[in-house]
């Protein structure tokens, strides 16, 4: 039962990241939740696991790093995009 809830909290974590900066993620829900889990890795590297915990994910950071990975990979596919315009 943790690992269904870590997959929903990994999913909304990356859902607010989208709605954060303003762009879809691609790959939807499994998008979501790659955003989410990686966010949260990346988000515990740069801040540490501090704030409430749910799921075993430290919320806020894990938000922030989501939103990090979130901008980086909108840039990447912008300029993707680009290249193949």
């Amino acid at each position: 039962m943790g690992f269904l809830w870590a997959l929903i909290i990994g999913g909304i974590i990356g859902w607010l990241a989208g709605i954060i900066i303003g762009r879809d993620i691609p790959g939807g829900v499994i998008g979501n939740i790659i955003a989410g889990f990686v966010g949260a890795w990346l988000g515990g590297l740069l801040l540490g696991d501090w704030g409430p915990h749910v799921a075993d994910f430290a919320i806020i950071p894990a938000i922030i790093g989501a939103v990090i990975l979130v901008f980086l990979l909108s840039l990447i596919m912008k300029g993707f995009r680009r290249s193949h315009d």
